[in-house]
C-alpha cells in the first residue's frame, strides 16, 4: 500500500505557471507506474497525464500537449506535474493516483489517490 499526498497549488494568472508535487509513503514509490488526474466543479475526474515505473514512458491527455509535463524521482518518492502556460479551463483540482491496473487514462485504473490540491488559474 502506498499513501499519496499533493502538494503546489495555488491562485495563478493566465500564462503562469506551477509545479505540483506528489509524494508517496509505504511501500516503494517505484514500484508503481503513476497519473494524474483534475476535477473541475460540476465535472467528472478527468486524465491529465501518466507516468510509467521507471519514468521512461509518459502519456498526456491532448489538451495538456506541451504544456504540461508529468516527471518523478524514485530516489524522493515523490512525483511531479510540470504546468506551463496556464489557461483559466486548467481551474481544477488535481489528482495524483498510483497503481495502474487497467488503461492508464480511466479512474478506476488507479488503486491509491492522494486527496487533491486546488489550482486556480484567473484571466
Amino acid at each position: 500500500q502506498v499513501q499519496l499526498v499533493e502538494s503546489g497549488g495555488g491562485l495563478v494568472q493566465a500564462g503562469g505557471s506551477l509545479r505540483l508535487s506528489c509524494a508517496a509513503s509505504g511501500r516503494t514509490f517505484s514500484s508503481y507506474a503513476m497519473g494524474w488526474f483534475r476535477q473541475a466543479p460540476g465535472k467528472e475526474r478527468d486524465f491529465v497525464a501518466y507516468i510509467n515505473r521507471n519514468g521512461g514512458s509518459t502519456y498526456y491527455h491532448y489538451s495538456v500537449r506541451g504544456r504540461l509535463t508529468i516527471s518523478r524521482d524514485n530516489a524522493k518518492n515523490t512525483g511531479y506535474l510540470q504546468m506551463n502556460s496556464l489557461k483559466p479551463e486548467d481551474t481544477a483540482v488535481y489528482y495524483c493516483a498510483a497503481g495502474v491496473h487497467g488503461p492508464v487514462d480511466v479512474t478506476g485504473s488507479y488503486t491509491y489517490w492522494g486527496q487533491g490540491t486546488q489550482v486556480t488559474v484567473s484571466s
